[in-house]
């Protein structure tokens, strides 16, 4: 199999140095207490969706491997920790042997998640899990905001599909992460052609306002371009004016013609005469692309438009206006000491103004209503109820140190059509709303 079908990346940078001063300074400091080897237990979660969202999606995860598995502290590293006087010579001497031996359970890619929900859980001794906080954050906030954009968009495109173009909006390398995520939560291919060549998704494109502004007229340009791509092609027509533009793509291409893309005005209205005089020309089959700023909104507006797919960029790379999940990666249970027997204790922040969390290593499950409809998203720190044994959320994604769940990409994205299809149809709906799940807690105090 092609490394790009399981989602590894092609080259394997050390991924040591995405990380925050603190987890370094604090990993000094824990040695030095000795506390540093106690076992330990951190939960990813975040305290609420975006507002007006109803579910979110878990994306990152396969790159969260990857950075795991990738997270060394090489010479060159070492280096410069040394030279800025981060940390001391022995805190260096420990970074130089590090490897993740420990143990990560989380929700699968592509799944939904709900506030509180433990989306990812590290278990190892401290030194080593503090280490992964900020780089775990990083993947798991930005993929999972992308992705969830994205699910709204498939969920109010339908049948119809998506094509990602948002690489020329955002870093190019957060262009990369953003296609994958995108794919995750249901777009269909990507114009970036980095993110086909690392993850395998399907790439499209054809031609842009300044190929047909380069030649000395809009028959030359769709002329050169049905030469070279075939009469299957996509011909943007809305460089001068549309309709002559459509008659023009028509008489070149002839009725095979592949599809013509709007890429601005009144998108509704504009689709409906294209549509209309492309029938009268006799391009039946001829599909109409809508770009232009488009979001799920936009896209829900035009869903009794005669439109067969569109191309999303700005809106979609920058979470639809929640570009992060504001996911947190905080301790909830360590040993009472250094000793690999010692009993955990559950941790947890509570301080005043809203930022407290639940202490103890958490299971979830979803539970299901008597029509097999998800209803509450259940949670717990004591033995799972029967009921709730074979809903369980989490798997094992990382035994010992080693990466035991990566998957194609395929199956994230599959995963996460089940997923949204389980809950409640009003989860779907545009409107703002709380979570369509609420999320429950049962404690071991309480016998559950």
């Amino acid at each position: 199999m092609d490394v790009a079908d399981l989602g590894l990346p092609v080259d394997v940078p050390s991924t040591a140095l995405f990380t925050d001063q603190y987890e370094l300074t604090m990993l000094r400091a824990a040695l030095a207490a000795g506390t540093a080897e106690r076992r330990s237990v951190f939960e990813v979660f975040t305290r609420r969706l975006p507002n007006g969202r109803r579910y979110g999606v878990v994306g990152g995860t396969g790159r969260v491997l990857d950075a795991v598995e990738n997270f060394r502290f090489d010479t060159a590293v070492l280096t410069f920790l040394r030279e800025r006087e981060i940390v001391d010579e022995e805190t260096l001497d420990w970074l130089a042997g590090y490897r993740f031996r420990g143990d990560i359970w989380g929700y699968p890619e592509g799944e939904v998640y709900f506030p509180g929900s433990p989306i990812m859980r590290v278990e190892g001794t401290f030194a080593e899990c503090v280490l992964l906080e900020t780089v775990i954050l990083s993947i798991l906030n930005h993929d999972s905001a992308i992705a969830a954009a994205a699910s709204r968009m498939s969920s109010a495109a339908g049948d119809r599909p998506l094509i990602e173009m948002g690489a020329r909006r955002t870093h190019e390398l957060a262009a990369v992460a953003a296609s994958r995520a995108a794919y995750v939560g249901g777009f269909a291919t990507t114009s970036d052609l980095a993110a086909g060549f690392r993850y395998g998704i399907p790439t499209v494109g054809t031609s842009a306002h300044a190929f047909t502004l380069l030649h000395d007229s809009e028959r030359d340009a769709f002329q050169a371009q049905v030469n070279t791509l075939g009469r299957g092609t996509t011909l943007l027509v809305d460089t001068y004016d549309v309709a002559e533009a459509v008659r023009t793509a028509v008489e070149v291409a002839g009725t095979e013609l592949g599809a013509v893309r709007i890429d601005s005005g009144d998108l509704l209205l504009v689709a409906h005469r294209v549509r209309q005089q492309l029938d009268e020309l006799g391009a039946r089959d001829t599909k109409i692309v809508v770009t232009s700023d488009l979001d799920e909104y936009a896209i829900a507006s035009l869903a009794a438009a005669p439109v067969d797919a569109y191309g999303v960029g700005t809106q979609l790379v920058t979470g639809s206006g929640h570009p992060t999940s504001s996911m947190v990666y905080k301790l909830v249970a360590r040993a009472e000491s250094a000793d690999p027997k010692a009993p955990l204790v559950p941790v947890a922040k509570r301080s005043t103004g809203g930022k407290t969390s639940v202490g103890g290593r958490k299971w979830a499950a979803r539970r299901l209503d008597s029509y097999g409809v998800a209803e509450a998203e259940v949670l717990g720190t004591g033995p799972v109820p029967p009921a709730l044994a074979d809903r369980q959320l989490l798997v094992e994604l990382v035994k010992e140190g080693e990466v035991v769940a990566r998957e194609p990409l395929d199956a994230a994205r599959e995963r996460h059509t089940r997923a949204r299809a389980d809950l409640p149809m009003s989860a779907t709906q545009l409107s703002r709303g709380e979570p369509v799940l609420p999320t429950e807690y049962l404690h071991e105090t309480s016998g559950s």
